[in-house]
């Protein structure tokens, strides 16, 4: 019997035991969640074990002084609030509009000069103090679900953890103060920075040239495909190449860039073990073919073992290959996509080198280019001269050029970040953080194999696990009532329903940042919640989630009739 203090579900494929130090566990609200393979034994009792050969895991728990932990669930408060879960108002139903939370001189007199579009009315914000603003998204914030306060299992996601040496680096003089209209001359610094992480991404990925100025995954996307349309105008081929091969697994912004920038989009399937389909792609091949934009790993966590064979069948016809760079942490430092016959790629700086994933904030998507492809870079160009570094924005000086992005030239704090992570790992530790990355998912994947279907058979996995709804058969509880239960169990849901190749699907990524320790008591979670479906205990996940701020929402009318409008509700009479 082996000692676990840290991981309390320790065992992989084994029976485990719960000792009671004073007979109360069966009062505990552990006792209803432990897995059905765990046995609990009274005040040192011994245990008859009906399989003796299994591993087993004794857990120690201290269950004195549980008396009235629990509050009653119809409790109710004055408030709303249930101690540290706070019922908080919208912001329009805290404010008053007639209270400011500064203090402004009144303004001058002056002239009308809106004539008929002067307000008519009050303008209605709310208004709050300072301590009222700060508590309100605090108390917001403390409501979500985040990278710091538990695994995050989303699968194409790459939720890992942000080291905070990072955002000390982006925050220091010369980096977090800068303005992007400084003359050049006052920049150096941030330009060498920017030198040196197009070194380490152009090394990582065995490619010619990168383009830093994408804010984003789909942003770099488009990049690289404008790269790409670029080519074919060098080339006068516009009007013939107008097809981009997408394969049916792709993120959905692959077809939805494809279409941005001018392609017709023709799907390409997938194998039945989940891989691209060569023959598939030379039969889709023809002359009015562009390119292919195709993921590796894929989408189901997979290697795409072909992407040599496709690689040079794309170009034997004149096309050229985009490959979605979204899964590259599973890769770092073993795999170089130019090596592999890649002409163009963006790379998700918040996934793969742990900038923050924002959620409507900055981002960054630099998508590194091929030698066919080099040429067409868009602007700016960063270049050295007699004078220093520069950046080139003339187009005059760049004939080949596809033009500007956007404005200025990327998000030097993600760079930052970035590199700082790049630095402080080597490339011995970016090679070990891939390869934990797959193990972990692999981890996962045996830890729950036999409670859960997995759609391409039992197998080796990349950075990712993926189950599909099989199992859920004839239990009345469909993916969507298992996630909702996780939430319960104080977990964020997996990915569900994608890809769209598997039905039900269910994809985990835990990444490199967790420990076996959490990802020990994850599967133990996820193993009670599979049983419980498989024994028919409908109710925990009908009803679910039972214990988060809000209940389930009707996400479809959420969705089709969003309000997105705060209406100020009529008084209540009497």
């Amino acid at each position: 019997m082996r000692e676990c203090a840290s991981a309390p579900f320790e065992n992989e494929c084994g029976v485990g035991v719960v000792r009671s130090r004073n007979g109360a566990i069966d009062n505990h609200p552990l006792h209803k969640r432990l897995p059905e393979n765990f046995i609990i034994l009274q005040d040192g009792a011994e245990a008859m074990l009906d399989q003796p050969k299994l591993d087993q895991t004794k857990i120690e728990i201290d269950t004195s002084n549980i008396e009235g932990t629990i509050a009653p669930a119809d409790h109710t408060t004055f408030t709303g609030n249930r101690a540290l879960a706070i019922e908080e108002g919208l912001i329009f139903e805290l404010g008053r509009p007639e209270v400011s939370g500064v203090d402004l001189p009144d303004p001058k007199p002056v002239a009308n000069r809106l004539g008929t579009l002067e307000r008519k009315a009050p303008i209605g914000l709310p208004g709050l103090s300072e301590p009222e603003v700060l508590r309100h998204y605090v108390r917001l914030s403390q409501k979500n679900y985040a990278i710091d306060t538990g695994i995050f299992p989303l699968g194409s996601c790459t939720m890992k953890h942000n080291p905070r040496l990072n955002e000390r680096m982006a925050r220091l003089p010369g980096f977090g103060d800068i303005h992007p209209l400084q003359p050049q001359s006052t920049v150096q610094g941030a330009l060498e920075l920017m030198r040196e992480i197009s070194h380490w991404l152009l090394t990582l990925t065995g490619m010619q040239a990168v383009a830093l100025s994408p804010r984003a995954g789909a942003h770099g996307e488009a990049c690289g495909m404008m790269a790409i349309k670029q080519a074919l105008i060098a080339r006068g081929e516009t009007e013939q190449r107008t097809v981009v091969l997408v394969p049916d697994s792709a993120h959905g912004t692959n077809p939805a860039t494809a279409t941005l920038v001018g392609f017709t989009v023709r799907s390409v399937p997938a194998r039945a073990d989940g891989i691209v389909d060569v023959d598939a792609v030379r039969q889709a091949l023809g002359p009015d073919v562009a390119a292919i934009m195709l993921t590796n790993p894929n989408t189901c966590g997979l290697f795409e073992k072909n992407i040599v064979e496709v690689a040079e069948a794309m170009h034997e016809a004149g096309a050229y290959f985009y490959c979605d760079g979204a899964n590259f942490n599973a890769i770092v430092g073993r795999a170089r996509p130019g090596d592999l016959g890649v002409d163009a790629m963006h790379i998700n700086l918040h996934k793969t080198f742990s900038t923050p994933h924002g959620g409507g904030g900055p981002g960054a998507g630099p998508v590194v280019l091929s030698s066919r492809l080099a040429p067409y870079a868009p602007l700016p160009l960063l270049v050295e001269d007699g004078s220093g570094l520069k950046l080139v924005e003339d187009p005059a000086e760049a004939p080949g050029t596809f033009g500007r992005l956007g404005a200025f030239h990327g998000q030097m704090g993600m760079f930052v970040r970035a590199l700082t992570y790049m630095l402080s790992h080597g490339a011995d530790g970016l090679h070990q953080a891939s390869e934990d990355a797959v193990l972990n998912a692999n981890y996962i994947r045996v830890g729950l194999a036999d409670l859960m279907s997995l759609p391409f058979g039992n197998r080796p996995c990349m950075h990712e696990a993926l189950f599909d709804d099989g199992w859920l058969k004839n239990t009345g509880v469909t993916v969507l009532d298992f996630a909702k239960a996780m939430i319960d169990e104080g977990y964020h849901p997996m990915t569900v329903y994608f890809p769209l190749v598997v039905h039900g699907a269910m994809l985990i990524e835990p990444t490199e940042s967790e420990s076996k320790a959490t990802l020990d008591l994850f599967i133990a979670a996820l193993r009670d919640l599979a049983m419980a479906a498989r024994r028919g205990d409908k109710e925990r996940f009908l009803g679910a989630p039972h214990f988060a701020p809000r209940r389930r929402l009707d996400e479809t009318r959420a969705a089709r009739s969003p309000v997105l409008k705060w209406t100020k509700p009529a008084p209540v009479e009497g």
